[in-house]
């Protein structure tokens, strides 16, 4: 695997990825999204990870794009590279995702941290869209993620000016989960993949598609959807093995069966 991205396994069930380019500010280079993509389609195969921290540096997320590579292309150079499926193969991982961003988050450094599920900021992060000030608009959801995640009026006002918004305001306006000190943005990160890592991962991940599945549909599909979900985990011995713990006041024990 590229030294482009790292990986451990710092908890139980959790599988951490670490951007890993200093030198350009962690920016997406093709090889860096081709790797991403591979990551994201083997950990969600991987019955081994219930949950995923997605990350930076302790001084930067992502910068977005390697406006190098990118400023000579040709539109069909563009289209040519089908960047899309590799996004999807981040947007399709099963598992939840947890972004752990501290600094910037910029360009498609934001639209990566909005492909997770949970985003844990530190007080020093800062998101943006600042694709309009070097001629070009967001690419990879910049648009359309945004909109979804904190409204027409404040998505317009980040992608038409470029302007970065605090972690506070991000919070504010439904773009990061949690706001933490710098220091502790990992190891709260951390925290809550354990948290999801050890609860029943056929629930977990029956809620996670749901949710997304449910986004744009009508709400009597979406309900849809919720119901079918709900009666298919009665299917589980994790069901099972859950309610009985409960009743019997004693600890779980989950397999994903």
């Amino acid at each position: 695997m590229s030294d482009e991205l790292l990986t451990d396994r710092p908890r139980p069930g959790v599988a951490r990825l670490r951007l890993n380019r200093p030198e350009a500010r962690n920016a997406l280079s093709p090889s860096l999204r081709q790797t991403l993509a591979e990551q994201f389609t083997a950990l969600g195969n991987d019955a081994e990870v219930r949950s995923i921290v997605l990350t930076g540096s302790e001084r930067i997320f992502a910068a977005g794009a390697d406006l190098r590579d990118l400023a000579e292309r040709s539109a069909v150079d563009m289209m040519l590279r089908n960047t899309h499926r590799l996004w999807q193969a981040i947007a399709d991982c099963p598992v939840p995702v947890i972004a752990a961003v501290n600094g910037l988050a910029l360009g498609g450094g934001c639209e990566l941290a909005m492909h997770a599920d949970i985003i844990v900021a530190g007080e020093g992060a800062a998101f943006g869209q600042p694709e309009v000030r070097v001629g070009v608009m967001p690419g990879a959801g910049g648009t359309q993620r945004l909109t979804r995640a904190v409204g027409k009026f404040q998505a317009m006002k980040m992608v038409l000016t470029g302007q970065p918004v605090s972690a506070r305001e991000a919070l504010a306006m439904g773009l990061a989960s949690e706001v933490v000190a710098d220091d502790q943005v990992q190891e709260r990160a951390l925290a809550l993949a354990a948290e999801i890592a050890a609860l029943p991962p056929l629930a977990v991940r029956q809620i996670k598609e749901v949710v997304l599945a449910g986004q744009d549909a009508s709400l009597d599909s979406a309900l849809a959807l919720e119901r079918k979900a709900f009666q298919l985990l009665f299917a589980s011995d994790d069901q099972k093995e859950g309610m009985r713990a409960f009743l019997d006041k004693r600890p779980a024990t989950y397999h994903g069966r």
